[in-house]
């Protein structure tokens, strides 16, 4: 009974530490002075929205990289880039 009580209050140590390395780990980055550090926006070329750089879909398109809020604004401005490429071809 005591072995079955002591693996528990193991446990439960272990929880407690990996829960807090992961958190700050996950959590937003601080600068030494303690004010949080921004992150870069990015302008969606399709419809126009700023989004963090960190949460943008990456995507090359005709040798330059652009940054979608989503996987709809991605397909629809390939799909633009590739009528107008056709377009202009044609």
């Amino acid at each position: 009974m005591l072995r079955l009580i002591f693996f528990i209050f193991v446990a439960l140590i272990l929880y407690s530490l990996l829960r807090f390395f992961f958190k700050s780990m996950l959590s937003s980055r601080k600068k030494k002075d303690g004010k949080q550090e921004l992150e870069e926006l990015v302008q969606d070329p399709y419809c126009q929205t700023y989004i963090p750089r960190g949460s943008a879909l990456k995507k090359r398109v005709t040798g330059r990289d652009y940054y979608f809020c989503n996987d709809k604004c991605l397909k629809n401005y390939v799909q633009k880039e590739v009528k107008n490429k056709e377009t202009k071809n044609g």
